[in-house]
């Protein structure tokens, strides 16, 4: 869910789910946050998820503290065990983690940049900044396996 005209800056960010039970760094991080309105986003959280793309070199200390979703054929989406805290959606090829930004100790330097599933975000809210929004159509062509 990141901006596609630019590189963003990438850094080390460290978090961990509401108990504590998992803590899981983000060695190439993005600066740039982005929501998903998908529904199921959505109904997995209560809202827009808002996550960074953190590559693949993430490390993850708790894993027996971790569900894993299988959402579709070609994601998942975790949370902790414990506590219950939206942790991550993976892209199960390449292995991508999209982290919830939330779940960082320091959000500073972030800055929202993208949207995606615009198409489905309902009319009942709002998000006021300039951002670069592409419908489901588009990121499914982006990162979605293609048949044949």
């Amino acid at each position: 869910m990141t901006n596609t005209a630019k590189t963003p800056e990438t850094s080390e960010h460290k978090g961990h789910c509401l108990c504590g039970a998992v803590q899981i760094t983000a060695h190439q991080a993005s600066s740039e946050v982005g929501a998903c309105h998908c529904g199921m986003c959505r109904r997995w959280g209560g809202g827009p998820a808002f996550e960074l793309d953190c590559g693949t070199d993430v490390t993850i200390t708790g894993e027996d503290h971790i569900a894993i979703y299988n959402s579709s054929e070609w994601a998942e989406r975790a949370f902790c065990k414990a506590c219950g805290t939206n942790l991550f959606y993976r892209l199960k090829e390449p292995g991508q983690y999209m982290i919830a930004s939330a779940i960082f100790d320091n959000e500073e330097g972030l800055n929202f940049t993208t949207q995606v599933y615009i198409d489905d975000k309902p009319d009942y809210y709002s998000l006021a900044e300039q951002t670069e929004n592409l419908t489901g159509a588009q990121v499914e062509a982006l990162y979605a396996p293609q048949s044949g």
